[in-house]
């Protein structure tokens, strides 16, 4: 796989020597070796960027991300390709990560006009009460192999027309594309004017650098996109230094699938939930609960619709399914399957599929798994394609297996009823909850996070961007008198 061409447009140089082997999982073979950097001199040129960024108009920081953004929809197909070269995810896939980051880098630009504080109503005479927003410092920023692109520049994307600067430690498993990311920046930076050396810095490497930007006072916010137990391990280092941190962590994510649903409509949406990127999305369908009278209806349906499923190389025309990213990652989904059994499941599928010309590559059928309950190893997330279905009687009864897991990040129901709707809204303890389309696949507008095992964590819309500012809040007397808050005397003439 000669990925030098495509690299080279991207604007990337590897050596020929290098610390980080990349290997593609759609093939196994090898796309190149990527050298480590140093994790600490990488946050002290941020920290000195910061000091001259902080003074740039918002409106100006915003325009560098409008050009970055110019810069993704020239270099859209390209990245998109890398993306799935290096994740295995399906090239629409790659090519909507790519979208995803023009999208919010649109959101920013507008954002970047209305960060704005309170006027706020004062009980003394002469006097305003205000809130004003200020920048953070360095935002350390963590991702995933699953979402290579796409979550840092959720993050790179606020964080920059708020003032902050970028230390971004990416995925050993897909340093190439945080690498042509960093390249098509510095494009931009190029067409916006001078940008203070360090603003947006890219660190390929381990665990350990993770564990520096947690204990590092340098670092005002750590945003870490991964797994719980990642969460687990950083969150109380950050937490020791009484420092910020933003946590997107594991998902286990149901749908309910009540009598009246569409299930024309119901049946689309969970495929591409369960199986799109192979199952490794933490808004990945993982439980479906299915009303009891339908499940024979609702399971021929999937069956037949899993059945037709086209697995194989992810650059090509109509593949709906790639390969997991590794041979651990099939692993795991072996185990899984082999746990579901032992706890009394049927499984269908699941056993791994030869792909022509990627015979090292780990494809796996998606694995439909009917289960007597919601077992141990159904509230354990597996970053696989594997579906739990499980049955209920009551809506009650459906919310609270929803909620009967560790983790709370996404959720929906399937309904035409609106008392169902309604009650499910009301009753499910996620950060998301959707009605008639699934728990994945959520737009930059709105704020992406969840609860619980989840992280608790916010990012892309709303109002996101308070996570990478601080608040203050200023009382200014323009009288000549000094009256105290509640009332308060403090005379010293009396």
């Amino acid at each position: 796989m000669d990925v030098a061409p495509l690299l080279s447009r991207l604007g990337v140089e590897l050596p020929e020597l290098g610390d980080i082997p990349v290997t593609s999982p759609i093939d196994g073979t090898p796309m190149g070796r990527v050298p480590a950097r140093d994790i600490d001199a990488a946050i002290g040129r941020a920290q000195a960027a910061f000091a001259a960024w902080k003074t740039v108009p918002a409106p100006r920081r915003g325009e560098l991300v409008r050009r970055f953004a110019e810069t993704l929809r020239n270099h859209k197909d390209d990245l998109g390709l890398l993306v799935t070269l290096e994740t295995g995810k399906i090239l629409q896939e790659g090519l909507g990560e790519v979208q995803e980051m023009i999208d919010i880098c649109d959101f920013a630009v507008g954002l970047s006009r209305q960060l704005h504080g309170l006027t706020i109503a004062s009980e003394r005479p002469h006097h305003r009460l205000m809130e004003s927003w200020h920048p953070l410092g360095v935002v350390g920023i963590v991702s995933a192999f699953n979402f290579p692109v796409a979550v840092w520049a959720w993050n790179a994307a606020l964080a920059l027309v708020c003032g902050n600067a970028l230390v971004w430690k990416t995925s050993e498993k897909t340093p190439l594309t945080a690498l042509a990311c960093k390249a098509l920046f510095l494009r931009a930076a190029n067409m916006f004017g001078d940008i203070p050396d360090g603003l947006c810095e890219v660190v390929p490497a381990g665990r350990d650098a993770a564990v520096t930007l947690a204990d590092d006072r340098r670092v005002a916010l750590l945003s870490a996109t991964g797994s719980t137990a990642m969460g687990r391990a950083l969150a109380p280092r950050v937490a020791a230094r009484l420092g910020r941190s933003l946590l997107e962590l594991g998902g286990n994510n149901a749908a309910i699938l009540c009598p009246s649903a569409d299930l024309d409509l119901a049946v689309r949406a969970i495929l591409f939930a369960a199986i799109g990127t192979a199952g490794q999305r933490c808004t990945s369908l993982r439980r479906l609960i299915v009303h009891h009278e339908i499940l024979d209806t609702v399971m021929d349906r999937l069956k037949a619709a899993y059945g037709r499923i086209p697995i194989g190389d992810p650059r090509l025309p109509g593949t709906l399914l790639g390969p997991l990213i590794d041979e651990a990652a099939f692993a795991a989904m072996q185990d899984s399957l082999a746990q579901a059994k032992a706890e009394g499941g049927t499984v269908t599928g699941g056993h791994r599929v030869a792909v022509p010309g990627c015979a090292d590559g780990w494809y796996a059928a998606p694995a439909l798994v009917e289960m007597p309950t919601q077992s141990g190893v159904v509230r354990r997330e597996t970053f696989a394609p594997i579906l739990y279905v499980m049955t209920y009687r009551t809506l009650d009864q459906a919310i609270v297996l929803n909620n009967q897991v560790d983790q709370g990040l996404s959720s929906s129901i399937f309904t035409t009823d609106l008392r169902e709707a309604e009650h499910f809204l009301a009753g499910s303890d996620c950060g998301i909850a959707n009605v008639n389309i699934g728990p994945s696949g959520a737009e930059i507008g709105g704020a992406f996070g969840g609860e619980k095992d989840s992280g608790g964590g916010r990012e892309a819309g709303s109002d996101c961007w308070k996570a990478y500012m601080r608040r203050a809040t200023n009382t200014i007397n323009a009288g000549r008198d000094l009256p105290l808050a509640q009332g308060i005397r403090f005379d010293l003439d009396k």
